[in-house]
């Protein structure tokens, strides 16, 4: 099961109350909570219900409110740090052309309106930075997580050559997958 980390040695950080931390922490710890109950119920759902169905749409939420809180958190400090000018300062100014201009494309993406997480988000494969805007933490992906196995089960992946017979593309699908490939993302 998952534990809440503790977060506490943020108390009296600069701009942000006891009180905003505390319930902020509190949150997060609901998510914990909520993603370990989710686990224990998944185990007991029979598939093709829709309880099973619910509870599995309800784990992305849950997992990821965990993990970006834990982001988030982590990634604060009392005083702060400044930038060191190593590689992550490089890539930046490549990317934006100085830190200045990937600052304001970050912070006016936090100030656009609507609820979610801005994000700089690194593309290990391509060694490429992205600022990225996530309305809502529950589209199901693992935040955190390294996908391993991925079946696209989209209309598009397979009306054209099954139609409705969503059955026999999933079959296709498990015929085709090459482990090894799965087995090197790990």
């Amino acid at each position: 099961m998952y534990q809440a980390k503790d977060f506490s040695r943020l108390i009296g950080i600069n701009g942000m109350s006891d009180a905003l931390l505390n319930n902020h922490f509190t949150l997060y710890q609901g998510y914990v909570t909520n993603t370990n109950k989710l686990i224990e119920l998944m185990k007991d759902k029979e598939i093709g219900t829709p309880e099973f169905a619910e509870l599995h749409r309800r784990f992305g939420w849950e997992w990821n409110g965990m993990r970006l809180h834990e982001l988030y958190f982590g990634n604060l400090t009392k005083g702060g740090v400044n930038l060191s000018e190593r590689s992550l300062r490089t890539k930046i100014e490549s990317t934006w052309g100085a830190y200045e201009n990937w600052e304001k494309e970050f912070t006016g993406m936090a100030s656009m309106r609507g609820i979610g997480w801005v994000i700089l988000a690194h593309d290990k494969k391509e060694g490429k930075l992205f600022n990225v805007w996530v309305n809502e933490h529950d589209g199901g992906l693992l935040a955190g997580a390294t996908p391993l196995l991925v079946m696209d089960v989209f209309e598009h992946a397979f009306m054209l050559d099954y139609g409705v017979k969503r059955i026999d593309y999933i079959n296709a699908f498990m015929n085709s997958i090459d482990w090894h490939t799965v087995e090197e993302r790990i």
